[in-house]
């Protein structure tokens, strides 16, 4: 089995092209939405999120918005909130791989592959990546979005050029929906080639 993690920074188009791997057939594994069950109603991290971050919690789950406010707030919460996570989120992946341990290649859907040292636990990576000006447009599009938060997201993550220097491939997502798909198509056969299936 070959591990590819998929990574891209905030708008660059990820999960359009996750989709695009799973509707090919490949196993992906969405560390987002992991995130969001283990921070949903009855999520196993809402106890110990709620300990370390009082009053962003509820029956429905984590406030992310609430959460979100007291993260920014705080320097040193993002790594809290990531110890809190992580673990969980590995846990998940584990079990993912072992589920799918048949398939030639599988997908890691991680944002935070390089910032969270995830790119250690594959084999190969692609990144998904856009003109910095597309990425602004689709970001700001976003409900709720503002310059300030995009700015703020975009220091917590390593530069789309260094991304890319250190990928195995690049999908752009500039373009066409085929043009992405031509692409992940490629990456696919190249990477089932290499595994042998």
């Amino acid at each position: 089995m070959i591990t590819l993690g998929l990574t891209g920074s905030i708008g660059m188009g990820k999960s359009t092209v996750a989709a695009m791997f799973a509707e090919a057939g490949v196993p992906v594994f969405d560390a987002d939405a992991e995130v969001h069950k283990l921070q949903g109603p009855d999520g196993a991290a809402v106890a110990a999120i709620e300990a370390e971050f009082p009053d962003t919690t509820s029956d429905l789950g984590v406030n992310r918005t609430l959460l979100r406010e007291a993260v920014m707030a705080d320097p040193t919460a993002f790594a809290r909130l990531e110890a809190i996570l992580h673990p969980a989120v590995a846990d998940k992946r584990e079990a993912f791989l072992r589920a799918n341990r048949a398939a030639p290649l599988v997908v890691l859907d991680v944002p935070l592959l390089f910032e969270a040292g995830g790119w250690r636990h594959v084999d190969r990576i692609a990144v998904v990546s856009a003109s910095a000006e597309v990425q602004r447009a689709r970001v700001l599009a976003r409900p709720g979005m503002t310059a300030a938060r995009f700015e703020a997201i975009l220091a917590r993550q390593l530069p789309d050029s260094e991304k890319r220097a250190r990928a195995d491939f690049v999908i752009p997502t500039g373009g066409t929906l085929e043009e992405t798909r031509a692409v992940v198509r490629d990456v696919i056969a190249c990477l089932r080639d290499q595994a042998g299936g």
